[in-house]
């Protein structure tokens, strides 16, 4: 049966390619990312799935499922589709969307005869706002018995962790004044900013290795000769747990309060992007990806990537057994988040990785949906972390 998955994904090439380099040539930011869910949706439609659109209160997030209607795992297949400012997909979602519903269109065709469930969640603004945050909140992974969702990058690598991550705005108010005639009347408000930033600078030598902080001035004045009664600080701050991260952002935060006691400054902290938390791979689920992906012909898997990035996948890994692993697309000279990696997502050597990719996908969800003893030792995995 696993032959007719990989001879269904063959079959759905030319389809799911053209899906592929369509997002690609139509890049949307997140949140607004209409043209992607039409094409990946109608594409779920053709293929038997009933289809709920803007779940979560998010017109560009839904939910697809396709049910047996017999007992057995849901499998969940999780696409992304939004692009970066400026570049487009430097960062891959235009294949990771393809791949997600190639996966679960493929699957679907034997789940007649295994059982079983399979969900595709269509999860907006990655980059910026991530809706898988809202997703695991929200219960939509109650029901699901695995979350997958595969990326590119330049090799393949095993799904590994990532850290945890808070956005943190620091806003001070001060006041104006001349600030050569009347500097004695004002309050420097970029000064809070300036003194924030050189306390964090500080704080460096005390944090564990993993933790990251960094972050840009969004507004420090308007004029030389005008005391800036209004300066704006954004930070990224990133641990490898989320209780690391917290006890971090305490410190963080007070030291921006700190600045504001110094220069006198009212100070506002609020978080300017939604949270993610740090991913927990699934090693058993891990696994048996690995091998599928050795069954399709990708022999050379590298050790989970050393990553100091954060991803709303991490949130789900939270709530239920999850993997977040990469496909290599043989593009070296190429880093992620640029133009030439949008670009060698819809080269010869990427529409074969994204073939591969969505057949190891849906061979691991016909693993789950027909081991039961791999389905328990996941879920034992899962309840022990």
């Amino acid at each position: 049966m696993k032959d007719l998955i990989v001879k269904e994904l063959e079959r759905m090439k030319e389809q799911l390619c053209n899906i592929n380099d369509y997002i690609y040539n139509n890049p949307e930011l997140g949140n607004e990312e209409f043209k992607a869910v039409e094409k990946l949706t109608s594409f779920l439609k053709e293929n038997n799935f009933s289809v709920e659109l803007g779940i979560i209160e998010r017109p560009t997030a839904f939910k697809a499922v396709y049910d047996s209607k017999k007992e057995g795992p849901n499998i969940a297949f999780l696409c992304e589709y939004d692009a970066l400012p400026q570049i487009g997909h430097g960062c891959g979602h235009n294949m990771i969307g393809a791949m997600g519903i190639g996966a679960a269109a493929a699957l679907s065709k034997v789940l007649e005869k295994i059982g079983g469930q399979i969900t595709v969640l269509g999860t907006p603004a990655e980059e910026c706002d991530g809706a898988k945050v809202d997703m695991a909140e929200r219960g939509v992974f109650n029901n699901v018995d695995i979350a997958m969702i595969l990326h590119p990058a330049e090799s393949t690598f095993e799904s590994g962790n990532t850290l945890a991550m808070d956005a943190l705005q620091f806003q001070f108010k001060g006041k104006a004044a001349h600030a050569a005639a009347e500097p004695e009347a004002g309050i420097n408000a970029l000064d809070g900013v300036i003194q924030t930033f050189n306390g964090i600078n500080a704080l460096r030598q005390h944090v564990t290795s993993d933790v990251r902080i960094h972050g840009v001035i969004k507004e420090g004045g308007i004029a030389a000769n005008i005391v800036p009664d209004n300066a704006v600080a954004q930070f990224y701050v990133r641990a490898s747990t989320r209780k690391n991260l917290n006890s971090v952002v305490e410190k963080v935060k007070n030291i921006a309060k700190g600045a504001a006691l110094i220069t006198g400054a009212e100070l506002q902290i609020s978080n300017y992007e939604i949270s993610y938390d740090n991913m927990i791979t699934n090693k058993t689920l891990s696994q048996t990806f690995n091998n599928n992906l050795r069954y399709v012909g990708v022999k050379d898997i590298l050790p989970p990537r050393a990553s100091y990035g954060s991803v709303d996948m991490g949130n789900v890994s939270n709530v239920v057994p999850a993997i977040h692993p990469y496909i290599g697309i043989h593009c070296e000279n190429a880093v992620s988040h640029s133009k030439e990696f949008a670009n060698a997502t819809i080269t010869a050597a990427a529409h074969e990785a994204l073939v591969k990719g969505a057949t190891a996908l849906a061979l691991t969800g016909y693993d789950v949906i027909t081991n039961n003893n791999l389905l328990e030792r996941i879920k034992d995995e899962f309840r022990s972390k």
